[in-house]
């Protein structure tokens, strides 16, 4: 409890974490996530107005692998004990109002893949230590009011993806080892004093490198930057950056309104795969006709476990949805499954394949009772929205779900594939070129279906729009699978599920700063879905240069061969740079890319 204590001194957030209750029984304990051994997993109190200060006794729950208290009022220095939480891999504490330094024994911290530490009132210089941590891919301390150099020691990060430095009173030159991390893709060092010769190899970074704001920084071949002078320090490769005082101007503080401000936030390379996909249908099977194409409509059931063995009994909750649908009726015909997948429903969002009675092949997917909306009226609402969703290009589900089986899987199983040339056979054929605009299009008519308001159906964003959600059909139709999930699921759980988007570039850079999702995020999406359909590959950062470029050839799959339409694959390759557009507001609406695709909508 003094954890409690010391995060919500007022006891306005944290009611329900009483000292009679256990955190891993029942799910009772607001924004608390726990694993499979019962031991507390995950804490997510973003957004929650807490005004206290973080407590050195979280450093009491050492299986914690993730910290997230963002967007919060917390005050007081970051407890150095929190370094004792050796399985934490991701730590938000941005936007909050920190003070004192940064503990330099964070950088003890082997699992710390995401630090974020931005948007505070931190001091002090940036610890060498930090240079330790071998599995950081985002280290995020812009908009502090840190000082000193720029430590060289970060140049030793390895898997450094992005690293914002903006917004601070840091001086000195940049160190030539950020030039050398091999996976870094977002280097920004706006607005502090750096002086110098900026490393030549940064150019490598292209939008990626954001150095305005330090009128003491020179060097060749970068826009706004003047050429060296012989009174300008050269970057040598000193061990540590030398450069003029500490003194200039500091930016002003305050969390950014609009998406000018450009992080993004990707991380490591992160695989997938998905041997098996499918259309979401759940416990009972419901035909719609949307679009003039018939689809399948979902119908929901909620479980609750009453017990924590496997096979423990289930209770259905009552009442009806969209077009009359029973839950109760039809939840009646999902128990006849076989042993291997009442053995399988342990973990959160576990899917497998198996068959009903009636022996219609069905994959299963279970998320368990604590990844729910613990409110029940929450839960309810969410279902009733998602119910009412119909278009031919949109799959939904989720919560104890049975699925239509989809034998060509997910958009996954169609990227990275060897080239037939290089001596080895995928086990799946690489797409055509009709195949992949007739996808294109229709995920973009999918999308558009979402962010349209109709009657009986507001607007939605998915917010978490990725190759894997996108469900390949015997006919080659793209289907969206998870669309309103987060509508269902804790927001703990929702946020969890952000980090692999982020890993692979499908996170819009917004959502960094201001930790909202709008129709642009997904637009974001779509953009780099439409590059890896256009390549065939998942990494797709490095391949934006070449479409800005007008080098088709550095981006087109070489599984066509050439059989693709060079004037079609020009017009594709713009749309999807207007999508991925930094600024929010220089991305098109889908409605605009539906146009500009010669695709109605639906």
């Amino acid at each position: 409890m003094e954890l409690k204590d010391a995060l919500d001194p007022e006891g306005r957030v944290l009611s329900s974490w009483t000292a009679e209750g256990e955190p891993c029984v029942g799910g009772s304990f607001e924004g608390v996530g726990c694993n499979e051994l019962g031991k507390v997993a995950n804490i997510s109190l973003q957004g929650k107005g807490l005004v206290g200060y973080i407590s050195p006794a979280v450093a009491g729950l050492r299986f914690l692998s993730g910290l997230f208290l963002h967007y919060n009022s917390l005050t007081g220095e970051i407890p150095p004990e929190i370094s004792n939480l050796t399985e934490l891999s991701d730590l938000y504490l941005n936007v909050n109002n920190l003070t004192g330094g940064i503990p330099p024994e964070i950088g003890n911290m082997a699992s710390l893949q995401v630090l974020q530490l931005c948007y505070n009132q931190l001091t002090g210089s940036i610890p060498n230590q930090l240079g330790l941590l071998k599995n950081l891919s985002v280290l995020a301390l812009q908009s502090n009011r840190l000082t000193g150099a720029i430590p060289a020691s970060l140049g030793d990060l390895t898997h450094l993806s992005r690293l914002d430095l903006s917004s601070n009173q840091l001086f000195g030159s940049i160190p030539g080892k950020l030039a050398q991390v091999p996976h870094l893709l977002v280097l920004d060092v706006r607005s502090n004093t750096l002086s110098g010769n900026v490393p030549d190899e940064l150019k490598k970074l292209g939008g990626g490198f954001q150095y305005e704001n330090n009128s003491n920084l020179c060097g060749l071949g970068f826009q706004s930057l003047r050429a060296c002078g012989s009174g300008d320090l050269t970057n040598l490769g000193r061990p540590e950056p030398y450069g003029p005082g500490s003194g200039g101007v500091i930016s002003q503080k305050g969390i950014p309104q609009s998406a000018n401000i450009k992080p993004r936030c990707d991380g490591t390379h992160c695989s997938l795969p998905t041997k098996s996909s499918a259309i979401p249908i759940i416990v009972g099977i419901v035909a719609a006709v949307a679009g003039g194409t018939a689809s399948g409509l979902l119908a929901f059931t909620w479980y609750r476990r009453r017990k924590q063995k496997i096979g423990s009994s289930l209770e259905m909750l009552d009442g009806r949805y969209a077009n009359g649908w029973d839950p109760l009726a039809d939840g009646r015909s999902g128990g006849g499954f076989s042993e291997e997948v009442s053995q399988s429903f342990r973990f959160n969002l576990e899917e497998v394949e198996s068959a009903t009675q009636d022996g219609s092949v069905v994959a299963v997917k279970s998320i368990s009772k604590t990844s729910c909306r613990s409110d029940e009226a929450e839960f309810l609402k969410g279902l009733k929205l998602l119910t009412s969703l119909q278009h031919e290009n949109l799959g939904e589900g989720e919560c104890f779900l049975l699925y239509d089986f989809v034998a060509n899987g997910s958009l996954t199983q169609y990227l990275d594939l060897k080239s037939e040339r290089g001596g080895a056979t995928a086990a799946v054929s690489p797409l055509d070129w009709p195949k992949r605009v007739a996808i294109i299009k229709g995920i973009a008519r999918g999308i558009d279906y979402l962010h349209t308001s109709k009657a009986g159906k507001p607007a939605l964003v998915h917010q978490n729009i990725s190759a894997r959600k996108v469900l390949i059909d015997h006919h080659f139709k793209p289907l969206i699978s998870g669309s309103g999930l987060h509508r269902l699921l804790a927001d703990d759980v929702v946020f969890s599920s952000l980090k692999a988007s982020a890993a692979m570039g499908y996170l819009a850079p917004e959502y960094t700063t201001t930790g909202r999702f709008t129709d642009k995020s997904d637009v974001y999406a779509f953009g780099v879905l439409l590059l890896q359909i256009l390549s065939g590959k998942r990494k797709v950062n490095h391949l934006r240069l070449g479409a800005d470029s007008g080098k088709l050839e550095d981006l087109i799959d070489e599984n066509l061969e050439g059989n693709y339409s060079k004037q079609e694959a020009a017009k594709l390759a713009g749309i999807a740079l207007f999508c991925t557009s930094e600024i929010l507001e220089q991305r098109p609406t889908m409605a605009a890319v539906l146009q500009e695709l010669g695709a109605s909508g639906g």
